[in-house]
């Protein structure tokens, strides 16, 4: 049994490490069906419930006080891509696709937590606001929610697995959506020409990683982190929701936004340096989870889909009322559950020059879904 917490802590580091190269050099197909975060989270929870760290107190504190200063470093670094001026050139209708799509998520997750709320954990409405922060924007932001919360470690665990199976189907059906998509848009009467233009969203590649932009990049956020924590502890607490954490990941997201729209924004080595930290983050988080009371996740699973069946039945009827095309439609889904890594491979699925769409998609959740997590949470709460 591990009672220190550095050697804790050291454990978490070096799967994160292990994890994180396997993923990237071996190129292994388990991991295109389990993600090296997900694998994280088993691993760390897995060591957990065989007793291998310790609960003491004093063991864990040191993974839970490094967690506290890297989550907003973090989300900081996550928003240095989303630039405002590159988004309003989506165009109205575009932009009011993705929101449809959003808004569709919490409609669903609203509506299947008031069905299942007799059957689950008292305080399941803390993992469906960390599910939905995860569906509306991507895994930075249901941990980010997950802190705020403090929903229970183990029925974290229930989101994670059930948005890992629920987007892997979705992600297939996406694709396979390509092959029906002139039939779709027959049905909708689609208006398809912004699939007949590329968009000319502008240059969005990071400038090349260097000792300077690593040190900015790290020791930068850092910064930034302990001044906002800080700064939050110091404002007053507004409901259930609004304490002293949350106030610290709103304003990292304000000042991550503006420093997306300067050239620090396109620093080298922001979006590997936040991966990092995401990895560690999980890791910690799944130490405090326990396999044994597992026996909940299959409900969860089956709530999951339930909120993907409203979200198909809102977008297609949005669809048939304003003339949508499938394109818009699958990746702005796509953008909302699967986020960054796969709204762009959707996109190219269906024309290579629509790429930039899923990226920006996928970049405004990345700056919204924490608060869509938190405010339905808020909502859920007054619901139990």
């Amino acid at each position: 049994m591990i009672e220190n917490g550095l050697l804790m802590l050291s454990v978490i580091l070096g799967l994160s490490c292990i994890l994180i190269v396997l993923e990237k050099t071996t190129g292994w197909k388990l991991f295109k069906f389990v993600p090296g975060m997900v694998m994280m989270y088993l691993i760390c929870a897995a060591l957990n419930s065989v007793g291998v760290f310790s609960d003491a107190e004093e063991t864990r504190q040191v993974a839970a006080d490094v967690k506290t200063v890297i989550l907003p470093a973090m989300i900081f670094l996550f928003l240095f891509g989303c630039d405002f001026r590159r988004i309003i050139k989506l165009g109205p209708k575009l932009l009011l696709t993705y929101f449809v799509a959003a808004a569709s998520l919490a409609i669903g997750v609203v509506v299947v937590f008031l069905a299942f709320k007799a059957l689950l954990h008292p305080e399941s409405w803390k993992v469906f606001g960390a599910l939905l922060a995860s569906w509306t924007g991507g895994s930075a932001n249901m941990v980010a929610v997950q802190d705020v919360l403090q929903a229970p470690e183990t029925i974290f665990g229930y989101a994670l697995i059930t948005d890992t199976i629920v987007y892997s189907f979705w992600l297939m059906a996406m694709f396979s959506s390509v092959a029906v998509s002139d039939r779709f848009n027959r049905f909708t009467k689609a208006d398809t020409s912004v699939m007949d233009t590329a968009l000319d969203l502008g240059d969005t590649d990071e400038k090349p990683i260097t000792a300077a932009s690593l040190a900015l990049t790290v020791f930068g956020s850092l910064t930034v982190a302990i001044l906002a924590i800080e700064l939050g502890d110091l404002l007053p607490e507004v409901g259930d929701v609004l304490n002293g954490t949350a106030w610290t990941i709103i304003i990292v997201s304000i000042l991550g936004v503006i420093v997306a729209h300067t050239p620090l924004g396109r620093i080298g080595g922001s979006t590997e340096i936040a991966t990092l930290m995401l990895f560690i983050v999980i890791g910690q988080i799944a130490t405090g989870s326990d396999f044994s009371a597992i026996t909940q996740a299959p409900l969860y699973l089956v709530a999951g889909f339930l909120v993907l069946l409203v979200h198909v039945i809102i977008m297609v009827i949005y669809a048939k009322l304003t003339r949508t095309e499938l394109f818009s439609l699958a990746v702005a889904s796509t953008a909302n559950i699967g986020g960054i890594a796969s709204a762009p491979v959707v996109a190219s699925a269906f024309s290579r020059q629509m790429v930039p769409v899923g990226v920006l998609y996928a970049l405004i959740g990345s700056l919204l879904g924490t608060f869509m997590g938190l405010a339905v949470a808020q909502l859920l709460s007054q619901l139990v």
